[in-house]
């Protein structure tokens, strides 16, 4: 098959990687540079040579922000029986305008990222395959993300829209309540470096991908959630009360065992 993937960040470079061994594959990216460590793949920097290239698949892995308009700036020059698809982690507007284009299209989430997951072992993570879209294009990534070994998820774009909500919306906001309110430590210990590495490989991700995170319409009902549960907490502090903090770790610890039978599934 020719498989064009639409920039060699991260994500579009680990796509490359996976596919240019079995498929023909090319590149799609305005910034040479950032193809210098691309290999077995042709490299493209103009639009004409992607109509000349004629794909089958595309994958648009190119920042969230820009995904729809990466789309609309190629589909002129794309084959009309070709598939598109994308990587996204936020699929905002995303249903909308595949349904416009009136292309056979394919989305996916892999629910991993070059921050935190090691790309080289990939059995405890997971991927999402939006269940409207192109049979043959589901068929082609389900195959490609069972290979690797993750676990696959077949989700509509609004339940993956409230999946995301609770997944990532959560830990990044806790997150980001621990680095708002962190002074430096010249002592620090395990668990405090611990959050720190994760602050830190949380606040590397692009700005916009963040935004768009939690401006999801189902994260504001996740993040009342959290501020029940702090306003509980707090009260339990201010009281010293023994009892109910007891009560409280019970809690907590029997949802934390539910989430590591999860993973042993």
């Amino acid at each position: 098959m020719r498989i064009l993937v639409m920039g060699a960040g991260k994500m579009g470079s680990f796509f490359l990687d996976l596919l240019s061994f079995e498929h023909e594959t090319a590149v799609f990216e305005k910034d040479p540079k950032r193809m210098r460590f691309t290999y077995n793949t042709q490299r493209f920097t103009t639009l004409e040579e992607i109509e000349a290239f004629k794909p089958e698949l595309v994958i648009n892995a190119v920042t969230v922000k820009y995904t729809i308009q990466a789309f609309e700036e190629v589909m002129p020059y794309l084959p009309a029986d070709c598939i598109i698809s994308d990587i996204a982690s936020v699929k905002t507007g995303l249903k909308e305008f595949y349904v416009k284009s009136q292309r056979r299209y394919v989305s996916t989430h892999p629910m991993f990222g070059p921050t935190f997951a090691n790309l080289q072992q990939l059995s405890e993570e997971n991927a999402v395959i939006i269940s409207e879209g192109d049979y043959m294009g589901r068929i082609f990534f389900k195959d490609l993300y069972s290979r690797l070994g993750l676990n696959i998820y077949e989700y509509t774009f609004d339940e993956h829209d409230q999946t995301v909500a609770y997944s990532l919306s959560i830990p990044f906001v806790s997150t980001f309540v621990f680095a708002a309110v962190m002074k430096h430590q010249d002592a620090p210990g395990t668990t405090f470096k611990r959050h720190m590495r994760i602050a830190k490989g949380v606040l590397n991700e692009d700005d916009y991908l963040l935004q768009e995170i939690l401006f999801n319409p189902y994260t504001g009902g996740q993040v009342a959630k959290i501020r029940t549960e702090l306003k509980e907490l707090l009260d339990i502090i201010e009281h010293h009360d023994e009892k109910r903090m007891q009560g409280y770790l019970e809690k907590i610890r029997h949802n934390m065992s539910r989430d590591i039978d999860f993973d042993r599934k």
